[in-house]
């Protein structure tokens, strides 16, 4: 039986982090929001993931900047004073989102089912959806709208970008054929190797196509995409540190195809319907793939997760990762062309 049945007053969901987890979690709600148009939903997100979504339609954001410490979570409390939700969906397993929980009223607190409960999340929830099987996360997020009561249905996105946002891409990418390389993960043991990077973007040039480099301004992404393109050929746009996330969803919209390992922008490219070639060797493709174009996933994952745990990944539980700085090295360059080729239908452009 599903919790409701019929439509609650109000939801409040739980999702602070990272990017790409985001994305999923919006197009779940979203699925709510077409079921229960009339149900009251708010969100607790995290500060950099708020910059993205600010403006989402018919949600209220409340912040929680996870620097801050105790002070943070008491201001989402005092946010929230004097209202209690119907249920609080606790999306989150890290044990200070647990913690944020505590001081948010709601009649129902929905976490994860107690094998996939990491950080002691079971202990701050009083119902747990049954779900232990879905393989990717976009797939563990619909498992707990359906247990509210929400009917399944495939994932769609509608994002908060503007049409400045739109005509900031317009502006910066010429009219062809685009491939966008988003190439720094969270961590640069999962970055692909550079000179591959360089290799495949004057690939895509040699076929007509304009490549655009993307990403944050930390240092050491400016500092990769340098490299890469010092060891080009051809010349690519560098936009790494020129977008905020809402121009780079703009951007990523306007391109033809995306090349990105385990990162943030792989799932933002699916939330504008773009193909993304998503370059994978330390966690599970299955489980944190771009949903729509598993197909195209170049990985390495399964063997070095069987070399490394010595059994099936079907045997290993749901979030094992590989270990290694050098497994992405294991993805060639002609294992990418293949991906790209089959997307694109091989088509060679006039490069003119």
């Amino acid at each position: 039986m599903p919790l409701f049945s019929k439509a609650p007053k109000s939801l409040c969901f739980l999702r602070l982090s990272a990017i790409g987890d985001i994305c999923h979690a919006v197009s779940a709600i979203q699925a709510v929001q077409r079921h229960w148009p009339e149900t009251k939903i708010t969100w607790i997100i995290g500060k950099v993931e708020a910059q993205l979504l600010d403006g989402l339609e018919n949600v209220e954001l409340v912040v929680f900047d996870k620097k801050s410490g105790f002070e943070g979570m008491k201001s989402v409390w005092a946010q929230l004073k004097g209202q209690k939700f119907d249920a609080l969906i606790h999306m989150q397993l890290a044990l200070r989102s647990s913690l944020l929980t505590l001081g948010i009223k709601a009649r129902y607190k929905v976490g994860f089912n107690f094998k996939r409960a990491k950080e002691a999340q079971w202990l701050f929830t009083n119902k747990k959806i049954t779900d232990t099987q879905s393989q990717h996360v976009l797939d563990s997020f619909y498992a707990f709208i359906e247990y509210l009561g929400v009917p399944k249905s495939p994932p769609t996105w509608s994002m908060p970008i503007s049409q400045n946002d739109y005509a900031f891409a317009e502006q910066t990418i010429a009219n062809k054929p685009t491939l966008v390389v988003s190439p720094a993960a969270s961590k640069d043991e999962r970055n692909w190797i550079t000179e591959r990077y360089a290799q495949f973007a004057d690939y895509a040039i040699e076929r007509g196509y304009q490549v655009i480099i993307c990403g944050s301004p930390a240092e050491r992404e400016k500092v990769l995409a340098e490299e890469i393109q010092k060891q080009m050929t051809h010349t690519a746009i560098n936009l790494v540190g020129k977008t905020n996330l809402k121009q780079l969803t703009a951007i990523l919209h306007r391109a033809d195809v995306v090349l990105a390992p385990d990162s943030g922008p792989a799932h933002l490219a699916t939330t504008q319907g773009t193909p993304v070639i998503g370059l994978y060797a330390h966690s599970n493709p299955k489980r944190t793939g771009p949903y729509n174009d598993l197909q195209h996933v170049v990985s390495v994952y399964e063997q070095h997760a069987e070399e490394q745990h010595g059994k099936p990944v079907s045997q290993l539980s749901w979030s094992t990762r590989v270990k290694g700085e050098h497994v992405m090295a294991d993805i060639s360059f002609d294992a990418v062309v293949q991906s790209f080729n089959t997307i694109t239908q091989g088509k060679q452009l006039n490069a003119n």
